[in-house]
């Protein structure tokens, strides 16, 4: 007799077959058969109209604080994620020098919008080295999987102290960098990150590692690929445009394991074709490089409760921006208010963000049913254009419904033809596997952890404007394809002998609803959370974790070390 069987459900197995109806047996933690009929069980789930998947392995999170107090890691295990990477982006949490935690978290919440209040409040700072942070973190049991990178700004401010940002540094000291790597990664780090981005900044400016010179790079990815496991991870400005980054020859050249973000964008709105050519000829070659694309545009999510909205920086909004919510909105809706604010200019020199103030062809209603594919019609440009009114009456009227929790919907990248078409191209390429989530972070202003369930709710089962994504498709893409990228080979499929990690989906009723704000991280720290409508069951390692989106109380979750 079987310790639990989920009977009669549409099994769509993460391998890419097509769905078939059969039961699933499980014993302990351990899938041990699945066919017609398995026999009995102790327990048995009746999934009679729902589809059975692995659960979800979401490869690019930033749960790296929350992980430290939070056993249940909402938002991404509300989606059906049963394992997530952390450590993503070059910023982590380990090594640290006693008296170095604050710079630390000043990083984090100046890449990833994570509230340094939550932050200094959660973290309790139990370790030095990353082997030491991975003891720590097992130290709680939760309710998913997760495992770690190592961050290069964790590792140049551990070696370089007050230097971290220095680009000139001795052959010593990147020395004594690749040696923590060779540990952290021999205490089981899924690989290595680093940001090259002028969009990853903080207080102090661009994060440390931004600009390291080949060397240092090189010789880190060198610990890399010895380590036999784990990969080296990066974002960058230039991928595929011609500017790409003056090391990625040589990591190619050593098959050094690499994954990078890849997305659509303004400047060169086809360069991602050239870096997908480029990772199969360089694949061809004996390399081994994974894209990692994002399933919609990633989308800025302005709002009155938002870390930006085009007038946040205007002096009419500064002076009243502590009053409560329903009263900013108001005093949008106020004739006298709005004719000021339209006549005044925000106080920042930051082109960027005057660009986005001003972007409003690229600004939409969210919609209590959220789309994130809208045609240029909806912008507050176009819907300006027909009522002869200036573009910014038009948000402020969007930002003031709902009493000031409503959002607009502004897509960053991967929207430069007004579609998705990009982002299915993207999707559908042998070389692409689905990441930059980022669980865990953006908190003020994006919310993409629904991820997972949005591949199934919009590619396989909604979209209009386009053609969709088969399902068996997108189930693997989310479970098999990325788990094997991370060498994760004990997942991702519903196959006898792996690891009894499962969805039960009523898909057909699966619903994202609007995203909201809350404020329950440690010291009232703010976050958005999208809720969803459909998972009926979450199993991790054989036990149900959550039923119609409530946690069970079970938390059979562990802290992966990769290469054990």
């Amino acid at each position: 007799m079987h310790d639990l069987v989920i009977r009669k459900g549409l099994v769509v197995d993460g391998t890419g077959a097509a769905p078939r109806r059969a039961d699933v047996a499980i014993d302990a933690d351990t899938i041990t058969e699945v066919g017609d009929d398995v026999g009995s069980a102790h327990r048995v789930i009746d999934a009679d109209g729902t589809i059975v998947t692995p659960g979800w392995v979401d490869i690019h999170t930033h749960y790296d604080g929350q992980v430290t107090w939070d056993p249940e890691l909402a938002p991404s295990s509300h989606h059906g994620v049963t394992t997530a990477i952390m450590g993503n982006c070059g910023v982590g949490f380990a090594p640290v020098r006693a008296g170095d935690e604050g710079f630390l978290i000043e990083l984090m919440e100046g890449v990833e919008d994570i509230p340094g209040t939550a932050l200094h409040e959660g973290i309790d700072w139990r370790w030095e080295s990353f082997g030491e942070y991975l003891d720590a973190l097992e130290t709680m049991p939760r309710t998913i999987d997760v495992g770690a990178q190592l961050a290069h700004a964790a590792v140049r401010a551990y070696v370089l102290g007050s230097r971290a940002h220095d680009y000139d540094i001795t052959a010593d000291e990147i020395a004594q960098m690749t040696a923590i790597a060779r540990q952290a990664l021999a205490d089981g780090a899924f690989g290595f990150s680093t940001s090259r981005t002028f969009l990853h900044t903080s207080k102090h400016g661009l994060v440390p590692g931004t600009n390291s010179t080949p060397d240092e790079v090189v010789a880190i990815a060198e610990a890399v690929r010895d380590s036999k496991h784990g990969l080296f991870q990066y974002v960058s400005d230039d991928i595929g445009q011609g500017g790409d980054e003056p090391w990625l020859d040589s990591l190619t050249a050593m098959a050094c394991p690499t994954t990078y973000t890849l997305a659509q964008t303004a400047a060169d709105p086809l360069a991602y074709r050239r870096a997908l050519d480029a990772a199969v000829q360089a694949n061809a070659g004996g390399a081994n490089i994974v894209p990692q694309v994002a399933v919609r545009p990633t989308g800025m999510l302005y709002g009155l409760q938002s870390s930006f909205h085009p007038f946040l920086a205007h002096p009419s909004f500064r002076a009243v921006r502590d009053l409560p919510l329903a009263e900013r909105a108001a005093l949008l809706r106020d004739p006298s208010f709005r004719r000021t604010m339209l006549d005044e200019q925000p106080l920042t020199r930051d082109r960027f963000v005057n660009y986005l103030a001003t972007a409003w062809n690229q600004m939409y209603r969210l919609g209590d049913v959220p789309d994130y594919e809208p045609v240029p019609e909806a912008s507050a440009f176009a819907t300006a254009e027909r009522e002869r009114r200036h573009p910014g009456e038009v948000v402020m009227d969007w930002l003031a419904e709902r009493d000031g929790e409503a959002f607009l919907f502004s897509p960053l990248g991967n929207y430069f033809g007004n579609d998705h078409e990009a982002i299915r191209e993207m999707l559908e390429h042998p070389a692409t596997i689905p990441g930059a989530s980022d669980g865990g972070a953006h908190c003020g202003l994006i919310c993409d952890a629904s991820f997972p369930t949005y591949l199934l709710t919009h590619w396989a089962r909604d979209r209009t404007r386009g053609p969709k994504i088969p399902l068996e498709r997108v189930v693997r893409l989310q479970t098999a394809a990325t788990a094997e990228v991370y060498g994760l080979t004990d997942r991702g499929r519903l196959e006898p002998g792996l690891l009894a990690d499962v969805n039960i989906i009523d898909f057909d009723g699966l619903t994202l609803h609007a995203p909201r704000m809350a404020h329950d991280l440690p010291a009232g720290g703010r976050r958005l959370l999208q809720d969803v409508d459909g998972y009926v069951h979450t199993i991790k390692a054989g036990e149900v974790t959550f039923t119609d989106g409530k946690p069970t109380g079970a938390r059979p979750g562990v802290v992966l070390r990769s290469g054990r």
